[in-house]
């Protein structure tokens, strides 16, 4: 099936529009940079983020973004160099956010969870000289080989971001604040604080700006194939996304939305919902470097959210502790949820403690990255993906020949085109050739069934990946790291669907001769060199793993086998 789009044939989809969207958005003609000036500009005093109680506003973030990109240009960034952001939700993240793109260079963001390994192979591939990174992360940063040469590394210590009297209260000879201090600082010498790049003068406003059709980010992603890959987005690719965002959120006015920071600002959703579209809508981020359920509440009190998007298990575990603590959550009007399937039970919990409908959407990074969604109208049918957003094509075609469409409502793999969707990998043209057709059709790699009313069901993945917690996990890179344990001879990594959404990471591995499976060893193993999310959950011994006959390993077969098990 393939639908088109022209201004004499309306998409069958467009009817279960909430009113007031349209089909197509006016497509941006100017950068990220250039809007977030007109942003500060027009929004001038009113408030622009909001961290641990303190508030900066857009005049004061502008002014600092200006003194940041100065003091890296100083630092010798220059147009199309890469940057690497690695930092939580913080008002640091921000200003390099902007700062770096005002230079016409190319963010490259990083989960600071991340450990060497992983970030040193991301380094190997963009080559930043210059990195912007939380001080807990900077250990990390320094555990790199010296083939990878880093010129700066500037660090970012959160609590300087804090209210002066929270700041203090951390100092207090009290276990908790110790303990609360030790886990958002950490010392980082021979690094230099980003607070000195603050102190720069001001960038010359003459300084050339970015084009819409610069690269802005470099987005790693484990794609639709495992390995990671440095998805490049440019401005026009997010600034298109945030418009249809826009767009999607009819009703929602300018300088007037909350929105909470709770998705990481370095995983694609948050990056567009946070630091293109809220700043685009001139809102106030919330800021908060990790989901704590008693923090949300907290601010809800003074700065009651009113777009909160989230995945399935945040927003059943904020609604039960607003709940318990008789927190209103009234304010809450906008609500999508991604990354993983939304259970119904989630959605009938949320909408009775919120004042809006709790709506499932669709995205990758390759598409920066919201592509479907479900209305934010009584249309709207909970358990599919929803309806292609404004100015997005789809088409439904076998998953072995692309080039064939399949018949209505018949399962097939999910193509999308549309001004989102990015223009390759970073130093991949072999993936971005396997990715993008010759006409310029994502492929997803996500099986899919579509109605006549073009709402879409996933309903089984072409790629292998895992998705836990809201996070991709490539089976092959947890592969990798227990064949390097020397009582394992080989693994096979696959995800156990939950009840409440989302897989649970689970290895089965072929030990060698005579050794005993140590679960807990195993997972050790791979806690020092993968990000938490990553580690099995469960680890199984099997005698031997199924293999085809050109010796690939089996892990649909290995999963229906183990699962039953488990």
């Amino acid at each position: 099936m393939i639908v088109t789009m022209d201004n004499t044939a309306p998409q069958p989809w467009v009817k279960n529009y909430q009113p007031g969207v349209p089909a197509e958005i006016e497509l941006p003609t100017e950068s990220l940079s250039k809007m977030f000036e007109r942003s500060v500009a027009e929004a001038g005093e009113l408030p622009a983020t909001e961290f641990f109680g303190r508030r900066v506003s857009y005049r004061e973030l502008g002014d600092q973004v200006a003194r940041a990109a100065e003091g890296l240009r100083k630092l010798g960034v220059r147009a199309g160099d890469r940057v690497a952001l690695i930092l939580p939700n913080c008002p640091q993240h921000v200003v390099a956010f902007y700062a770096v793109l005002r230079l016409g260079a190319v963010v490259v963001e990083h989960n600071p969870l991340y450990t060497s390994r992983e970030l040193r192979h991301q380094f190997e591939d963009h080559q930043a000289r210059v990195v912007i990174a939380w001080d807990k992360a900077v250990a990390a940063v320094r555990e790199f080989p010296q083939d990878v040469q880093l010129d700066q590394v500037i660090s970012v210590n959160l609590l300087e971001a804090f209210p002066t009297i929270k700041r203090i209260a951390l100092n207090l000879p009290v276990k908790k604040l110790r303990e609360t201090k030790a886990s958002l600082s950490a010392a980082a010498p021979g690094t230099i604080p980003f607070r000195d790049l603050l102190k720069s003068a001001r960038l010359d406003p003459n300084h050339p700006l970015p084009s819409v059709g610069d690269l802005a980010v470099i987005q790693y992603t484990s794609g639709t194939t495992g390995a990671p890959k440095g998805a490049m987005l440019t401005h026009y690719n997010l600034y298109s996304n945030a418009l249809q965002g826009e767009a999607w959120m009819e009703g929602a006015k300018e300088r007037e939305e909350i929105l909470y920071a709770i998705l990481p600002m370095f995983h694609a959703f948050g990056m567009t919902l946070y630091l293109t579209f809220g700043i685009k809508k001139q809102g106030l981020l919330v800021l908060f470097p990790k989901f704590d359920p008693e923090l949300i509440l907290e601010a809800m009190k003074k700065s009651p959210a009113t777009v909160y998007c989230a995945v399935p298990p945040i927003y059943e575990r904020t609604a039960m502790a607003a709940k318990e603590a008789g927190v209103s959550l009234r304010s809450a009007k906008y609500c999508i949820s991604g990354a993983m399937n939304l259970p119904d039970h989630v959605v009938e919990l949320w909408e009775s403690v919120s004042g809006g409908l709790l709506v499932e959407g669709y995205g990758m990074t390759e598409s920066s990255p919201v592509a479907l969604g479900n209305p934010f109208h009584l249309t709207r049918r909970n358990g599919t993906i929803g309806v292609p957003f404004p100015s997005t094509l789809m088409k439904v075609v076998e998953l072995d020949d692309p080039s064939v469409e399949v018949d209505q409502g018949e399962p097939g793999e999910l193509l999308l085109k549309g001004p989102q969707v990015f223009s390759g990998y970073w130093n991949n043209p072999e993936e971005t050739a396997k990715t993008l057709t010759h006409d310029g059709w994502l492929r997803t790699g996500d099986v899919v069934t579509v109605d006549t009313d073009g709402f879409t069901t996933i309903v089984d993945r072409a790629k292998e990946l895992i998705i836990t917690g809201g996070f991709n996990v490539a089976p092959t890179e947890v592969e990798t790291v227990l064949r390097g344990h020397p009582d394992v001879r080989d693994a096979a990594v696959f995800g156990k669907s939950l009840e409440r959404g989302g897989e649970m990471v689970v290895a089965a591995v072929e030990l060698e001769p005579g050794v005993e499976l140590d679960e807990a060893a195993l997972r050790e193993h791979c806690r020092a060199q993968l990000a938490g999310y990553k580690v099995p959950k469960r680890i199984v011994a099997v005698q031997d793993l199924p293999r085809s006959l050109l010796g690939k390993i089996l892990r649909k077969q290995i999963r229906e086998e183990v699962t039953p098990k488990l």
